[in-house]
C-alpha cells in the first residue's frame, strides 16, 4: 500500500472519502451501528451533532495515496451516506462539514468538478475554478 494521502482539511477530506467508500466502493464501508456495536459504544441517533468515536474512526482512517486518481469529481450534499454516518440526525442547516481549507485539491490531479455545502465563500470558489476545476455550490 502507498503512503496515505495528508489531509490538511478533515470536511475535504470526507468529502474524498464519501467518494471512495460509498460512491466507487473503493474502502471498506463504514457502518455506524456496527462500528458502535464492535467497540461497544452508544449514541443518539437523532443527535444534530457528530457521533465522536465515528469523527474519530474517519479522522484516522488513512486514504492511500494511489487512489487519489480515482477522485474526478465531489459532491457534497447533505444527504451524502459519510455524513449521516458520522451524525445521524444531522439536517444539514449548520456548517459541521463545511470545507475551509481547499489546499488539499493538490493531491487530486483528476478532480475536474466539485459542488460544495454552501459557505458563501466566494474567493474559495474563483480559486477553484482558477485551478481548472468546475466548481459550484449545492
Amino acid at each position: 500500500m502507498s503512503q496515505p494521502i495528508p489531509f490538511a482539511d478533515t470536511n475535504f477530506k470526507l468529502a474524498v472519502v464519501q467518494e471512495l467508500m460509498y460512491n466507487q466502493n473503493l474502502l471498506p464501508r463504514f457502518d455506524l451501528r456496527e462500528h458502535a456495536a464492535a467497540q461497544g459504544f452508544t449514541y443518539d441517533e437523532g443527535s444534530f451533532g457528530a457521533v465522536p468515536e465515528a469523527l474519530a474512526y474517519f479522522e484516522a482512517l488513512e486514504v492511500p495515496a494511489e487512489l487519489a486518481g480515482k477522485i474526478t469529481e465531489i459532491y457534497m450534499d447533505g444527504g451524502n451516506e459519510i455524513y449521516l454516518e458520522i451524525a445521524p440526525g444531522w439536517d444539514g442547516e449548520d456548517g459541521l462539514f463545511d470545507v475551509d481549507e481547499f489546499a488539499d485539491v493538490r493531491h487530486f490531479p483528476n478532480l475536474k468538478s466539485m459542488t460544495l455545502l454552501y459557505t458563501g465563500n466566494q474567493e474559495a470558489l474563483e480559486a477553484l475554478r482558477a485551478r481548472g476545476i468546475e466548481a459550484d455550490w449545492l
